[in-house]
């Protein structure tokens, strides 16, 4: 199991996070979507490494700005 953190910009409310989570969920091998809206941070469970240009896509699709790898802490 891999967990990577994303910044993603623009998102103000539920509806934001529900957009993010469901256009991630549905790239292949993603286990589990977590959205922090006050820091922009979505962390992300995949079984296996994701494509980032495939995690920025799906960002874009829900209307969001990718900001890219954020750090785990």
């Amino acid at each position: 199991m891999i967990e990577n953190s994303y910044l993603v910009t623009g998102m103000s409310c539920g509806h934001c996070a529900q957009s993010v989570t469901e256009e991630l969920t549905a790239l292949p091998g993603v286990e589990n979507v977590t959205v922090d809206i006050e820091t922009g941070r979505v962390q992300v469970r995949s079984a296996s490494p994701l494509d980032e240009a495939a995690v920025r896509a799906a960002v874009e699709e829900a209307g969001y700005s990718y900001g890219g790898l954020g750090t785990l802490v």
